[in-house]
């Protein structure tokens, strides 16, 4: 049986890199007493906490954490009209804190998610890793065997072409879960004592035409090359979908990372989840999902964007516009999710003005 540190474990110093340069975004409904354990790793950071649900309920934060606290009616009064595109009821309102920050680096977890151990019994510091990933490159277009050869002991195998050993710079950092998995509603019913008790040390990235399904509790990225695209939906109260807002971000950004030659990675690190979710109230959000996603990812494998898409922001409205023409016949809601996306990507602007001299995020295929 696999269990999370203790906090006499995770409370070794630990020397914080990007200390100014990476926000920590955390959506919750509730206290976050979970924030002691992770203190040794997060305390030198700053929080953006997304309050969900009751605006008028008070979310107590540990002290000495440094943080700001935004609620449904922050959100309204930031955004204005444009509130619209920010879900409620649902953790898909944490892309809200990135949008505000003005970081270049965003890691993001879920309230529900200790701090891990790895084989040996150290407490896992995720963040670090998560740094390290983002730090190196990618290599999206040849895959290595020995997974990422930037990674220590590791390097390109023999057969690598050279040409392609400089790799590309990384936008997200994808990292996974002990204990209770990432499971949808049908297999948490058919395995609901199912634990992942397997650490498995690597990192890989994540060859260019394939899909993943993003984790959103466990994820960090670069606000700068890929940001505007970290947008997770409309779901929750009012929409007739949910536990879909992470896999719909990470369809969304792989495409555009693909088109502009960015990289995504997966694998480290661990964190500890807790809890599983109550899966016939998953059941409920999901049900139209699991038919859905049958013709939403062969959309997002057949998606192509054109050459002069040449920022995130330029390539998601593109996105959208095709969400609109092909995903409108599916159901009516992926017409109001593409104006969504659009008006994200206004009130993203609105906050984040470009500034003199910016440069496209990536290089079109």
């Amino acid at each position: 049986m696999v269990e999370p540190a203790t906090a006499t474990q995770a409370a070794a110093p630990v020397m914080p890199q990007l200390k100014d340069e990476l926000d920590i975004v955390i959506p919750t409904i509730r206290n976050l007493d979970f924030l002691e354990m992770w203190r040794p790793f997060f305390q030198p950071y700053h929080l953006i906490i997304v309050q969900d649900g009751d605006p008028s309920k008070t979310i107590k934060v540990p002290p000495g954490f440094d943080y700001e606290l935004y609620n449904r009616n922050d959100i309204n009064k930031i955004l204005g009209p444009k509130a619209s595109c920010i879900s409620f009821k649902d953790s898909a309102c944490r892309c809200f804190g990135y949008m505000v920050s003005k970081k270049k680096y965003i890691f993001t977890i879920d309230d529900d998610c200790f701090v891990a151990k790895d084989p040996s019994g150290k407490a896992v510091n995720a963040l670090e890793q998560h740094i390290k990933n983002l730090l190196c490159p990618s290599t999206p277009f040849f895959f290595n065997t020995l997974y990422d050869p930037f990674r220590e002991g590791a390097d390109f195998v023999r057969g690598y072409p050279f040409s392609l050993r400089e790799g590309v710079p990384t936008a997200v950092s994808h990292g996974l879960w002990l204990n209770i998995p990432d499971y949808d509603a049908p297999t948490q019913l058919v395995k609901p004592l199912e634990r992942n008790t397997r650490f498995v040390d690597a990192v890989l990235t994540i060859p260019k035409g394939t899909l993943f399904p993003m984790c959103g509790m466990n994820l960090a990225f670069d606000r700068d090359l890929i940001g505007p695209a970290m947008y997770f939906g409309l779901m929750g109260d009012g929409q007739p979908i949910g536990r879909y807002d992470d896999m719909w971000a990470g369809w969304c950004i792989k495409v555009i990372c693909d088109h502009l030659g960015l990289g995504v990675k997966t694998g480290l690190p661990y964190i500890y989840h807790s809890k599983a979710s109550n899966p016939f109230v998953n059941l409920r959000k999901e049900y139209k999902g699991i038919f859905w996603q049958e013709e939403i990812i062969p959309f997002f494998q057949q998606a192509v964007l054109p050459k002069d898409c040449t920022t995130v922001q330029k390539c998601y409205v593109e996105l959208a516009k095709q969400v609109k023409e092909k995903l409108s016949k599916v159901d009516p809601y992926f017409d109001k999710l593409a104006d969504a996306m659009v008006t994200w990507i206004k009130a993203w602007d609105e906050l984040n003005p470009p500034t003199a001299g910016s440069v496209p995020n990536g290089k079109a295929a």
